[in-house]
């Protein structure tokens, strides 16, 4: 992609040398730059690329009152042949017209969105990793600045794009990850904000999360918030079941957050031809699938972990164990299939790559005639 015309505020001295890239984690590593918009008077304007850090805001922006942002999160690449990988960035724009949609907050073009992930990811490309496994985290995000106390829809907000170069967010993690089904605390109802990548969704899972934390497990397993008996979604990612040799997982029906994985998942379980089923399961027929021995796998898929195997479920009094070691499962085939895409390893037949030009690249092609 070619450069763009966003003027560039460069730091004086670069926070890099501060980073041990051998010990990376998912926190608070962030990089130099940042990408800085404003919405006032009914359009965005003054898009630019400043340094990464704190800026002022009044105590009264609507934001911190009434919940009024919403954010994305996506990867940037370093490929085995050296080029920069972005991937998906056409989906995250889309699932971020979806929720500033239901949040009453004016939409970014995708335009806008991809090209200033392109700058500054070029601007920053000295902290990508190279290992298999990391990578350059992209968290745009868009919140009410107006100062207000009305609970209305603001009319000036702020796009910013931040970036944290990462491991996966359960590397450290073997024999897959533990789960405990919600019984009480609901995640979405219908009609919400379910769908929406919105920080009051995250904020109503952190008291269940804590909980099930302080029971031995790594995330919740949330259930519909009408029965709960319906399986919806884990903590930060969407979940898949293969029940003999079939492939489930919930429906996208406003409740679950329409996942960037989860949609590169079901792709390529087509192009393998596998059956797979986008429907409704209770959390008893995982059970009983357990028991009969037709539960052959479980996995999480989601931007910040990829594909997450999981090795146990607990639901009330009922506790599944499941063998994450055993060859051939679909789940360590399939986050295999998508790092290989992601770092230029396999081919990319559907397109999901948006190739990232450096500095570097620049000064080549300008020589050549």
């Amino acid at each position: 992609m070619k450069q763009h015309d966003f003027p560039v505020t460069r730091v004086t001295r670069s926070r890099i040398d501060s980073i041990d890239f051998d010990q990376l984690g998912f926190d608070d590593d962030f990089s130099d730059h940042m990408f800085r918009c404003e919405f006032r008077d009914g359009q965005w304007t003054e898009p630019g690329i400043v340094p990464y850090g704190a800026f002022d805001m009044y105590p009264g922006a609507l934001c911190l009152h009434y919940g009024q942002a919403v954010f994305e999160g996506l990867k940037a690449f370093r490929g085995v042949d050296g080029n920069i990988r972005v991937f998906r960035p056409d989906m995250n724009a889309k699932r971020l017209r979806d929720s500033c949609e239901r949040l009453c907050i004016p939409p970014v073009a995708e335009d806008l969105f991809c090209n200033a992930i392109d700058e500054l990811v070029r601007v920053d490309e000295k902290w990508i990793p190279s290992k298999r496994g990391e990578s350059l985290y992209i968290r745009p995000l868009i919140f009410a600045t107006e100062a207000n106390l009305q609970v209305k829809a603001a009319n000036r907000y702020l796009f910013l794009i931040i970036t944290s170069p990462v491991k996966e967010y359960f590397s450290e993690r073997t024999g897959g990850i533990s789960l405990r089904a919600e019984p009480r605390y609901t995640r979405a109802a219908p009609g919400g904000t379910g769908f929406a990548k919105t920080g009051g969704n995250y904020a109503g899972t952190l008291r269940p999360g804590e909980d099930s934390i302080a029971q031995g497990f790594d995330q919740t397993l949330w259930l519909d918030g009408v029965e709960h008996h319906y399986v919806e979604e884990v903590g930060q990612m969407n979940i898949f079941f293969r029940l003999g040799d079939t492939f489930v997982t919930p429906p996208l029906h406003g409740t679950i957050l329409p996942g960037v994985t989860r949609n590169s998942v079901l792709s390529l379980l087509k192009d393998r031809g596998e059956k797979f089923e986008e429907r409704r399961i209770t959390i008893e027929e995982i059970i009983s699938a357990h028991r009969s021995g037709n539960l052959k796998e479980a996995f999480g898929a989601g931007t910040a972990a990829v594909i997450t195997p999981v090795g146990r479920i607990a639901y009330e009094n009922e506790v599944i164990e499941l063998d994450t070691g055993t060859p051939g499962l679909a789940s360590k085939q399939l986050y295999d299939a998508i790092v290989d895409i992601q770092t230029g390893v396999a081919e990319d037949p559907h397109g999901w790559n948006r190739m990232v030009t450096t500095p570097a690249d620049d000064a080549l092609n300008a020589n050549v005639i």
